[in-house]
């Protein structure tokens, strides 16, 4: 199916539109290999930010330079989660578009934080409600932020997963990080995992409660690692205060933002990765989760059963002692734990690369037009049906 806008035959390229691109983040990470399925398929692409991390700068374009590249039949992808002046600009622009939406975070969630990041979230709000009935397509990675396009007014929609490449959690752990966790470890007590950025909306403050719950009814020496940037000063030190209330200093580890291979590290060490984020568009984590072998507790909200189908325990309340006697199952039951492993396997055999890479491209080309490098190839294309 052709969208509406989409030219009658391959375009020169398929250029992608980000408000920052940044390493470690799965928006980031998921335009980076976006780009190689969209090169791969035989489409010119290029990255365009209005701001790039120091790591990344040979990755990307100023977005004020897209004129020097222009040509007639270009399609454009938006990478949408944030406001950004990048909205306007692609407004204003003539080229079909492709907004590939990964849900944004309601104001109200941020407000009793940080107001100025609240506000962000409303323009962003705005901003989607104006772009999409532009858009020729949106691209959606859950059936969750899908229903936030439809009711924006997308024209087409197809939900097509995010691209993740799980395989770099497979690579050796950093010695040193996995060193520190074999000793904690070798004096007893479970390890819990959240790995996400330090946010009221990720509920640090309910594993927080949760563990201080475990602790007392089944494991005095577990621990909880919550590993992710700390972009709320106010929440980081609310929940620091917290923490050191319930006496859980020596407990409750936050390193921060970490390297990949520290990353493998802390999934190879942990018995149970436990989730409270009430506002999840997808939930990358859970399926790095899920490839590292470990098993899920997470809260029912957003679309993180659609994430963790039957790979884990979803739950629907955040009630301490509820989400310790999951936590506590999933990590004393041999029989659960191995039927949960099995089950994410599986999860992450939907969610390959090559696979969500492939569902990307034929997603695209109901805008853009058969792929250059698949044209008159009869090679078979994959899922993802655009509405």
């Amino acid at each position: 199916m052709t969208c509406p806008g989409g030219p009658p035959g391959p375009p020169r390229a398929v250029h992608q539109f980000v408000p920052a691109l940044i390493p470690r983040d799965a928006t980031g990470s998921h335009t980076l290999l976006l780009r190689e399925a969209l090169r791969a398929a035989g489409w010119r692409s290029e990255i365009f930010a209005e701001a790039t991390h120091d790591e990344l700068l040979n990755e990307s374009n100023k977005v004020a330079r897209y004129g020097d590249y222009a040509r007639p039949g270009d399609v454009l992808v938006y990478q949408f989660s944030t406001s950004s002046m990048v909205a306007d600009l692609l407004m204003e622009r003539p080229e079909p578009l492709v907004i590939d939406y990964h849900n944004i975070t309601r104001p109200e969630l941020y407000e009793p934080w940080e107001p100025a990041t609240a506000r962000r979230s409303a323009e962003a709000l705005e901003q989607l409600a104006r772009l999409a009935p532009r858009a020729a397509l949106g691209l959606a990675d859950s059936a969750f932020n899908e229903a936030d396009l439809v009711a924006a007014g997308c024209p087409a929609t197809a939900v097509v997963p995010v691209l993740v490449d799980l395989d770099r959690l497979g690579a050796p752990a950093d010695r040193r990080t996995a060193a520190r966790l074999a000793a904690a470890k070798a004096d007893g007590g479970a390890d819990w995992l959240f790995v996400g950025r330090l946010v009221p909306s990720k509920g640090q403050h309910q594993l927080v409660k949760a563990l201080w719950a475990y602790r007392q009814l089944y494991d005095p020496a577990a621990r909880l690692h919550l590993v992710g940037s700390t972009p709320s000063n106010r929440y980081l030190g609310a929940l620091r205060a917290f923490v050191d209330d319930l006496g859980l200093r020596e407990a409750v580890r936050m390193p921060g933002e970490v390297s990949e291979a520290a990353l493998a590290a802390y999934f190879d060490a942990a018995d149970v990765y436990v989730s409270m984020s009430v506002h999840e568009g997808f939930g990358v984590p859970l399926l790095e989760a899920m490839g590292a072998g470990v098993p899920v507790v997470a809260l029912r909200t957003g679309a993180v059963p659609g994430t963790v189908g039957d790979a884990g325990l979803v739950l629907d309340r955040t009630e301490p002692s509820y989400v310790a006697a999951a936590a506590r199952r999933v990590v004393s039951d041999d029989t659960l734990r191995r039927r949960l492993t099995a089950a994410g396997q599986r999860r992450v055999a939907e969610h390959t690369l090559a696979r969500a890479g492939a569902r990307a491209v034929e997603a695209v080309s109901a805008v853009a037009g058969e792929p250059p490098g698949r044209a008159g190839s009869g090679a078979a294309r994959g899922g993802g049906a655009v509405r």
